[in-house]
């Protein structure tokens, strides 16, 4: 059985689609449906079972036996979450109970850390996984440093040689987008908020630049396609024998007009962009450049290509958010 926490959210309902692809139906979903349109995510899938959250500890220990690899994906995610008490109870202690559990039942755990872990990036984008290494990195805001927190104790238990999982990955993801993600809201990309505004007729708003250096427009993000994330999750899966901390972004930075004018084409249109200020509570938290090195990944063995950032928002666009049906 493979476990898959935050299975029903947006990454994690691509990876249990690719394991069906597989032929892998053995998967128990752990997460929280509420009353929104979230359960769509998983519409077309067939999962062994269903686990609320608050159960998955009593879960595991009762399927103790059957279980090989626990992908770790759920979390509060939101950048702009107030409650730090909560942060910590959702992305730290459950995901370092996770680490204790795995690591005494011997059953592999790929999770997913942030790229929101490096900050303003003036400490640079490596994931060097060392203790020396994170503690150079300042979060900007408390979910980074919620994911910052457990790749710390993480790099602690290895560098004493405390029990581990026989097979571990820590995933910075950058920023991810493609289908699934309508149920985030204002945390969806920016290509699935533009979607509505361009085909109703509407230019489409960026953020004005307030820092020097950065056009309106212009701040740079590794975007990356969730299909490549899962493509490193299976990779992951499929090699046992390779553990650490790994990026997982194109390693090619581009800017949101660059995404914005890649909508419009994907849809036919002639571009309109027009700039707005950003609010003034976020731009002391507001990370304008972000870019994945990945040697580290690439030195483990990870050699497919990465989605170039026209065809990625081409095939989410036509392939899903024109589409009446726009899950996977």
């Amino acid at each position: 059985m493979i476990v898959v926490t935050g299975g029903a959210g947006f990454i994690g309902s691509n990876l249990v689609a690719a394991l069906a692809a597989r032929g892998i139906t053995d998967v128990a979903v752990v997460d929280r449906f509420r009353d929104g349109e979230k359960w769509q995510n998983l519409a077309k899938r067939e999962v062994a079972t269903l686990v609320p959250p608050e159960q998955t500890l009593a879960f595991l220990d009762q399927h103790a036996a059957e279980i090989d690899t626990v992908f770790h994906l759920g979390a509060i995610s939101a950048t702009t979450e107030r409650d730090v008490d909560k942060i910590v109870a959702n992305n730290v202690a459950l995901t370092l109970d996770l680490w204790r559990w795995c690591s005494w039942r011997g059953c592999r755990l790929i999770y997913a850390s942030s790229a929101a872990t490096y900050g303003d990036g003036s400490a640079g984008f490596d994931d060097d996984g060392s203790c020396d290494g994170l503690a150079r990195l300042r979060p900007l805001n408390a979910y980074g440093w919620s994911k910052h927190l457990v790749d710390r104790r993480i790099a602690r238990a290895v560098a004493t040689g405390d029990l581990v999982p026989p097979q571990w990955a820590g995933l910075k993801f950058f920023n991810v987008y493609g289908p699934n993600e309508a149920h985030k809201g204002d945390m969806m990309s920016v290509v699935a908020k533009l979607h509505p505004q361009l085909t109703a007729g509407n230019p489409a708003r960026l953020f004005k630049s307030h820092k020097d250096g950065f056009e309106d427009g212009g701040q740079l993000r590794d975007f990356i396609h969730v299909d490549d994330c899962i493509a490193v999750m299976l990779w992951l899966y499929d090699h046992p024998e390779v553990s650490g901390l790994f990026n997982v972004g194109t390693g090619k930075a581009r800017s949101f007009k660059d995404l914005a004018l890649a909508t419009f084409s994907a849809l036919g249109l002639p571009p309109r962009i027009e700039y707005f200020d950003m609010p003034e509570h976020l731009r002391g938290k507001y990370q304008y450049f972000t870019q994945a090195t990945t040697d580290r990944l690439r030195a483990a063995g990870f050699d497919q290509p990465f989605t170039e950032l026209e065809e990625g928002v081409r095939r989410y666009v036509q392939e899903f958010l024109s589409q009446p049906d726009p899950y996977r």
